[in-house]
């Protein structure tokens, strides 16, 4: 699950990435405004934290270029914007959420968790390819009826690759989706995720497109 955080204090912005980071999100930050919109044109997170109070641009008219772009994108606003009226501002320019600062840490990853779960709703719960079965809503994977043990990466990169079943993955999608901007990477990470999938689900599941990235069969 990728998250972009956009947020402008430096402080709050590290400990957000690093709570995070803990609760297994890959997390890619910036503290402004026209940065978060390239961002989200370029590289389309899964959820999007947006503070209102930004220096280069009011955090609403962040939301409402997002929204002109992706009706569906969930977006959670967090501000010291606390008035009912701001709420009531953010709700309607089109938030899926709003948590006013200062806040627990804990009501952050329950919100982002419904959040997950709508998105879980907005697509088939369970994606089945042969006898792999994916459950969106559990998070769960079984082969032949029996649930696999697979790490947070294993399962995001399995779910990538199954949500686009039949097309090449390239290496670069698929990595943006298990990393965060400037985290550390081995040059052969991906490849060593790849092969414990390839353990555990067998050695033809997925297919390696050379020079490209990977793919698994249609259903």
């Amino acid at each position: 699950m990728l998250i972009l955080l956009v947020e402008d204090d430096p402080s709050l912005s590290r400990a957000l990435q690093q709570a995070l980071q803990k609760q297994s999100y890959s997390v890619n930050a910036v503290d402004r405004g026209k940065a978060a919109l390239h961002a989200v044109y370029t590289d389309t997170p899964d959820i999007v934290i947006l503070d209102l109070g930004l220096p280069d641009m009011d955090g609403l008219a962040v939301l409402k270029a997002i929204r002109e772009k992706h009706l569906d994108l969930p977006v959670l606003l967090l501000t010291a914007r606390a008035s009912l009226d701001d709420k009531i501002s953010g709700l309607d320019g089109g938030a899926d959420d709003y948590l006013a600062k200062p806040f627990e840490m804990t009501e952050l990853f329950a919100r982002l968790r419904v959040l997950e779960r709508r998105l879980s709703t907005s697509k088939s719960a369970e994606i089945c390819i042969g006898d792999v079965t994916l459950d969106i809503n559990s998070g769960t994977v079984q082969l032949r009826g029996e649930e696999l043990e697979l790490s947070r990466r294993e399962y995001m990169l399995l779910k990538s690759l199954m949500e686009s079943a039949g097309r090449v993955q390239t290496r670069n999608i698929l990595e943006t989706r298990l990393y965060s901007w400037g985290e550390e990477v081995s040059s052969n990470a991906l490849e060593v995720h790849i092969h414990h999938l390839r353990k555990k689900l067998g050695a033809q599941f997925i297919t390696t497109v050379r020079g490209v990235g990977y793919k698994v069969p249609q259903p």
